[in-house]
Parts: C-alpha cells; structure tokens; sequence
C-alpha cells in the first residue's frame, strides 16, 4: 500500500459536520468510547491542523474558485470512487444498485469527461456512498470502540478495518496518477476541495465540539449501514437540515 493512500483519509474528520446534517438521526450507541482521554488529545491535534492549515487553504481555494470549476473538480472525485463503491455492492449483494452505480461510472466517465461533469445524476441516476466497513456492518461485524486517529481522525476499529481494505485495493483516486508526485497533488487537492465544502456548514457546531463530531461520526456511520431505516421521531425534525 502506498503511504499517501493511508493519508487520503484526513478530510473525514472535518466531513462530519456536514454529515450530521445531511441525514436523519439514527439511535447510536455513543458510551462504547473507552478510550476518550487518549482520542480528545488526538482531536484536538487534528482540529489544531485544520484550524491553522486546511482551513486556510481552502478558504484561499474558495476565493480563487469559481464555482463551476469546484463542481467539477468535486464531481470528478466523487466519480473516482464510483469503482469501490460498486465492488461494495455487489459484496452486500445489492445487485440492482451496482447496476445503477456501474452506469454513473460509465456514463460520467465517458459523456461526463472523466466526471468533471455529473450527467449520471442528471437523468436520475443517484449517486450512493457504500465502503469495506459498510460492508463488515452487513454482515453483521460489530462496531467496536470509537477511535480518533492522527489525521485520519473519527473511526470505529470495524471502520478501521474497512479503511485498511478500501486503501489496499488499488482502486483509490490517489493511485490515478502516473508517479508519486502526481498522486500527493490529487490528494492535496481532494483534501482541500472537501475542506472547502465544507465551510458553509461550520455553523452548526455547537456544544462540547469532540462531542459533537463522535455524535456526527456515528450517526452517519449507523445511517449508511442501515442504508437510511430509521425508527427515530426526529426524523421530519432533520429533514430541513437536509434540504440544506
């Protein structure tokens, strides 16, 4: 495995903002962190990362940034995952929905020019979010204890696992490029293109912010897992985050 495939997994700590507000909530078992005192020390390392580096350089890239070249160069990343994510489905045995997501692949990466445009979502293909760790969920492999990782930030030892085979399968955006400088400019730039999304949606953080973003983390996690069921009663409360 490459070493900077380990590192494209950074911006995941600073998605989870947009996560707790981009889905439902689910009921989530939030005391299984035993290791709190050592993953508050890790957390506040990485939000002191974001705070004096990421997050600059992606109000910089926000500036510079027209709107339609980010869209594209989001669309384009997104559709790089579009492989794992298929090899997923078809690994839950969701045969209908890896047909749908092999035709985004093609379509975008053929009609679409390599992603840079989302003609998929355009006819009504909708885009899914499947992943090694889903995958253990699905059959049934418990969660474990909440972790927080240096860099790589809010995780589960599942999700730890799933990440590790995601990573190791080649079939990473950051293995696109034809040597290893190429590969950390992808990444650079998908760290700092997701960091950019992602500033619009600082205001909904409140409260104990470590606590926040475990909520968000697991949350998110159980959403996925359970493909969006949810018996919660703020479910329609959450809907109005969604639609933003």
């Amino acid at each position: 495995m490459k070493a900077i495939s380990v590192l494209s997994a950074l911006p995941s700590l600073l998605a989870l903002a947009m996560y707790l507000v981009t889905a439902p909530v689910v009921a989530v078992e939030e005391n299984n962190d035993p290791w709190e005192g050592f993953n508050r020390k890790i957390f506040a390392f990485n939000d002191g990362l974001d705070r004096y580096i990421l997050r600059p350089a992606a109000v910089g890239y926000n500036y510079i940034t027209p709107e339609s070249i980010d869209n594209s160069v989001t669309s384009m990343f997104a559709n790089t995952g579009e492989v794992l994510v298929v090899v997923n489905d078809v690994a839950q045995f969701k045969l209908t929905q890896a047909l749908s997501d092999t035709a985004r692949f093609i379509i975008n990466s053929t009609v679409g020019f390599f992603g840079v445009f989302d003609v998929a979502s355009s006819i009504g293909l909708e885009r899914h979010d499947e992943d090694f760790g889903q995958t253990l969920g699905y059959w049934g492999i418990g969660s474990g204890p909440y972790v927080v990782l240096p860099f790589l930030g809010p995780r589960t030892i599942r999700d730890v696992a799933g990440n590790a085979v995601d990573y190791s399968s080649n079939l990473s955006y950051t293995y696109f490029g034809n040597n290893y400088a190429q590969d950390t400019g992808l990444l650079g730039l998908r760290i700092v293109d997701l960091r950019s999304d992602l500033i619009a949606s600082e205001g909904f953080i409140s409260g104990d912010k470590y606590v926040f973003f475990r909520s968000a983390y697991l949350q998110r996690r159980e959403y996925l897992i359970n493909d969006g069921v949810s018996d919660d009663a703020f479910d329609d409360e959450f809907d109005v985050f969604g639609d933003e």
